[in-house]
């Protein structure tokens, strides 16, 4: 008897089993498809500081592509040492906003806007741009007030900025007096780049060198991907942890926005 009580049980049994079996199956297909996707296309970051304000704000969400420049070691999470340099590569455009492996660590993914391209020569002088020495045309567009997130209101003038070729965009300045205001000559070694944030007197990039805890030049093969777009965006206070916050802290004026 207990006999054919077993033996009519093992066809769920083995329903059971074969419906894991696809589940599982379809999970390790769905996380392939995500990571070809994540090396090949599109991977998202979110901006953890105000280095690149007044076009990147700190909680915004952005898409960055993964092919505009062709693909490195660095494409593949946790940059395995497969191989070096880059594949199908494509060169950058001066302007462009990119996300990098800090090159000091290989790892920390940073995000900035390409000033200098190989053989350029990048100068501040009193708070102004010099490529090439020609200094980079620039028109005040207006004043705002930032928090300095030292408990204090600083006014910040915001000037659009041309360079060669064409590209414009919104820099913030606090002054002529930082301390990256008036820098040496930087010359831009081949196969790197020098990169900025938009916020001038708030962002530790190319013009601070490695060994005083900034960017200095940036290889062609740390490079991730170009910004695209700024898919979402919440103040700070918000929190996966708590999803009223998901609402109450969006900026949906930032939603879509496309990079320049």
């Amino acid at each position: 008897m207990s006999e054919n009580v077993q033996a009519a049980q093992t066809p769920e049994k083995s329903g059971a089993v074969g419906e894991v079996v696809e589940i599982v199956k379809t999970v390790v297909y769905a996380l392939l498809i995500a990571l070809v996707l994540r090396v090949l296309l599109f991977q998202p970051f979110t901006i953890p500081s105000a280095s690149m304000e007044p076009n990147l704000y700190q909680g915004d969400y952005i898409i960055v592509s993964k092919y505009s420049y062709g693909y490195s070691r660095h494409s593949i999470p946790f940059s395995p040492p497969l191989f070096s340099g880059r594949l199908l590569e494509k060169r950058p455009e001066r302007g462009d906003i990119v996300v990098f492996k800090l090159p000091r660590d290989g790892h920390t993914d940073y995000v900035k806007r390409i000033i200098g391209l190989p053989g350029d020569r990048i100068q501040m002088k009193n708070g102004l741009l010099f490529l090439n020495g020609a200094q980079v045309k620039r028109e005040l567009a207006g004043t705002t007030k930032e928090d300095s997130g030292y408990g204090f209101i600083r006014d910040v003038s915001s000037y659009r900025e041309t360079l060669p070729g064409g590209r414009s965009f919104l820099t913030n300045d606090f002054g002529t007096d930082g301390e990256l205001d008036n820098t040496d000559v930087f010359v831009v070694p081949e196969g790197h780049y020098f990169m900025m944030g938009d916020n001038r007197d708030n962002s530790s990039d190319s013009r601070v060198a490695p060994e005083a805890g900034g960017v200095g030049y940036v290889p062609a093969e740390n490079l991730v991907g170009k910004a695209q777009i700024i898919l979402l965006s919440w103040h700070p206070g918000a929190s996966i942890l708590k999803p009223w916050t998901w609402v109450f802290e969006a900026r949906p004026s930032r939603f879509f926005h496309v990079l320049q």
